[in-house]
């Protein structure tokens, strides 16, 4: 009988599928590291608007997908506590608040915490300096 604080199905679900998430979170980075050669290459070597277009969005939904799957390993690392439905009540929303604040702190999620950081600002940095959208859709 596990003594630890029980949490709900659909926290247990989130969880289950930050896992996979995780799980999933080398590939993605490689897929990620895939597209930025490709466009890099793209761009010396001279290639046509429209094509250099394509590996620019491709390379923003890559790092979309690695950045999703870095704050989900940040999560699992977490652990369940910090984790909130919305059929929860404001009780035990405000205390899966804490628990993710005082998980921030520790130390074994300190690396992840950091990665999260870098993938946002290196896509940041990405979208800053290429157009990933149409103007009309800004």
């Amino acid at each position: 009988m596990p003594l630890g604080r029980r949490v709900g199905e659909d926290v247990a679900e989130l969880y289950q599928a930050d896992q996979g998430l995780a799980a999933e979170y080398e590939d993605r980075l490689a897929a990620a590291g895939e597209a930025e050669r490709a466009l890099r290459d793209a761009q010396g070597a001279d290639t046509p608007e429209p094509d250099l277009r394509d590996l620019v969005v491709a390379f923003d939904q890559t790092m979309t997908a690695v950045l999703a799957a870095a704050e989900a390993s940040e999560r699992v690392t977490m652990g369940p506590r910090v984790y909130s439905a919305e059929s929860q009540d404001a009780k035990t929303r405000r205390a899966a608040e804490i628990a993710y604040r005082k998980a921030k702190a520790r130390a074994e999620v300190r690396p992840w915490t950091d990665e999260v950081d870098r993938l946002r600002t290196a896509r940041e940095a990405h979208r800053l300096s290429f157009r990933t959208r149409p103007a009309a859709l800004r």
